[in-house]
């Protein structure tokens, strides 16, 4: 049968495929001619439904004129295509084959069905291989103490082990990951990639209620684990794949909408390697670099920094766990980590320490996830000698602006200047942004939002303010307080209550209110017990009789969740309940 008869097959576009003739095979399998040098595609896998050469029910086999064939359909989808039948000519009642296993004459023939899917191909599985083949032997995982873990081969070794447990999920299955930041990351989400599986990271302090809501939200097929060293698979319901749309996503982040309900954000890997390339090109971050990996591995903040240098740029990382300031300053010094990505918490509390370990290795520390303070960022750097350079992102766009400055000239809400390869543009008079990169996901799941997120741009809800440094964030439109029809934001209620000798941190909130709707409460962290009449007095010499909050709730700490971030959502819900009965 001649390749062209072949062609009106097809139900997809041949967007990496096609026939070179095939004199070479003797015609004896046809479907063995996919293969065009111009698109640099060096293997190739087909199946069958009965193996015609060799055993049944088996993979077949078939040779090219390039360098080789792979055998297993994880590989094939490195390539970016899968055939799942061919047809199949044989030409004779005696079967001869090659020295491979191809037949070559016969007088008998037999046609099976053909069908082929092709899809792009993984941008972060192509980056991979690139990195394998120049990185191999060298180290890619390090423990806290600076001892090796893996290196870029065991990764690879390990990816393909875990790619053979993940083959009995449908492609296209959500496969929800809870294993914190464990060194098995980088080899899992290979394995899950080749699969053609999607990924959905999860915290792993998540309650049972919060994790059964985002398993549901995300129609996850399975949730995979970690106990003593190993993967374990958990099934879920419902466990059959979505049907999804055009473009299929690779990935998934989950965040929250303004009802708290769970919802993902969808990506193609070419998106997130997109966000890592900006990151590492804007920070100058490469491979002469270890990086620091104590936020979770599980947030976009986390995964950006440290998982997809380390696959697509060969970008070693310390893998660790332990939320102790003092033992995670030790362990940056045993590692001679040269950057650090934290929280302003984490810095907040290495200010706070004495007795310091020396970090004559440490050369970049980035702060995202929260609002970065200039008392806590000049205490540390006071301390340190270092310049904490804040980092502006959101789960939806990856990266959006950066401090690049060497300058220790820190000031409350600054968000840096946009990252190489992000386009922010000023909407709505200045007060909101549009943010346009290669970067930015194709839209939220289960339910789309497209005045937010769309066609390769989002609109965060973050209230900007710029000036000639760049970027300031005073809020967010949805932290707005409604006070009897008038709009209080509480970024400036929270700056003037700083001012308050002993206060180290402050939030302030909505609670529903009777009669004006809604009405301010100040939640204050301070240094020593703090005199709650005394800060009330204060607020009413600062604001207009309006603004003052109703009550001021003082605690040893502002609450944070795994990620860092304080959830004012949360500390509504803590302080209607607190005096409840």
């Amino acid at each position: 049968m001649k390749a062209q008869q072949h062609l009106h097959r097809l139900k997809v576009p041949l967007v990496k495929l096609s026939f070179l003739g095939g004199a070479r095979l003797h015609a004896g399998v046809t479907a063995g001619e996919f293969l065009d040098a111009a698109c640099r595609i060096d293997e190739l896998l087909f199946t069958s439904e009965k193996r015609m050469a060799l055993s049944a029910d088996a993979d077949l086999e078939v040779a090219t004129s390039r360098t080789g064939v792979v055998s297993r359909p994880a590989c094939a989808c490195d390539r970016g295509f899968r055939v799942v039948g061919m047809d199949i000519c044989f030409h004779g009642c005696k079967r001869e084959v090659n020295p491979i296993g191809l037949p070559l004459c016969c007088n008998q023939k037999k046609t099976s069905n053909f069908v082929s899917e092709s899809f792009p191909q993984n941008a972060l599985l192509l980056s991979w291989k690139k990195t394998l083949s120049r990185c191999r032997d060298s180290t890619a995982i390090f423990v806290p103490n600076g001892s090796q873990s893996r290196t870029f081969s065991q990764i690879e070794e390990e990816a393909q082990s875990l790619a053979r447990e993940l083959a009995g999920l449908a492609p296209g299955s959500v496969a929800a990951v809870q294993i914190g930041n464990s060194v098995r990351w980088p080899a899992l989400l290979i394995a899950l990639f080749r699969a053609r599986l999607i990924p959905l990271p999860l915290g792993r302090h998540m309650e049972a209620a919060e994790l059964s809501a985002a398993l549901d939200a995300c129609n996850a097929a399975v949730l995979l684990t970690e106990s003593a060293g190993r993967i374990q698979f958990h099934p879920c319901e419902p466990a059959s794949p979505v049907c999804w749309d055009t473009p299929r996503p690779d990935f998934l982040k989950l965040t929250s909408g303004t009802t708290s309900a769970p919802r993902a954000i969808r990506f193609r890997a070419f998106q997130l390697l997109a966000d890592c390339e900006q990151i590492c090109s804007t920070m100058g971050i490469g491979r002469h670099d270890l990086n620091f990996g104590v936020i979770p591995f599980s947030h976009s903040y986390g995964f950006s920094n440290l998982l997809t240098p380390l696959i697509a740029n060969g970008i070693p990382l310390v893998a660790s766990e332990d939320r102790m300031p003092r033992a995670i300053l030790n362990d940056l010094a045993s590692s001679k980590a040269t950057v650090f990505a934290g929280m302003p918490i984490f810095f907040q509390k290495f200010a706070e320490l004495e007795n310091l370990p020396a970090l004559p290795h440490l050369r970049l520390c980035i702060s995202a996830g929260a609002p970065l303070s200039k008392d806590v960022a000049t205490r540390f750097s006071e301390k340190f000698g270092l310049k904490i350079h804040t980092f502006y992102g959101a789960s939806e766009c990856g990266g959006i602006g950066y401090d690049a400055s060497d300058a220790f000239d820190y000031r409350d809400g600054f968000a840096g200047e946009p990252m190489r390869g992000v386009d922010v543009e000023r909407v709505e008079g200045g007060a909101s942004i549009c943010v346009r990169s290669a970067a930015v996901g194709d839209g939220y799941f289960p339910i789309r939002d497209t005045e937010s997120l769309e066609n390769g741009r989002f609109v965060p809800s973050d209230l900007i303010r710029w000036d000639s440094r760049g970027m300031f964030i005073d809020g967010r439109v949805s932290d707005v307080i409604n006070v009897a029809g008038r709009k209080l934001n509480p970024v400036e209620l929270e700056q003037r209550l700083l001012l308050f000798p002993g206060v180290k941190a402050v939030v302030v909130f909505g609670v529903p209110s009777a009669l004006r709707g809604e009405e301010p409460v100040a939640c204050v962290a301070t240094e020593q017990p703090g005199d709650t009449a005394a800060i009330l007095r204060f607020c009413h010499t600062q604001f207009s009789p309006w603004q003052v909050p109703k009550d001021v709730w003082v605690v040893p700490e502002i609450p944070t969740n795994e990620r860092g971030k304080i959830s004012r959502r949360a500390l509504i819900a803590r302080y209607l309940v607190k005096d409840a009965p």
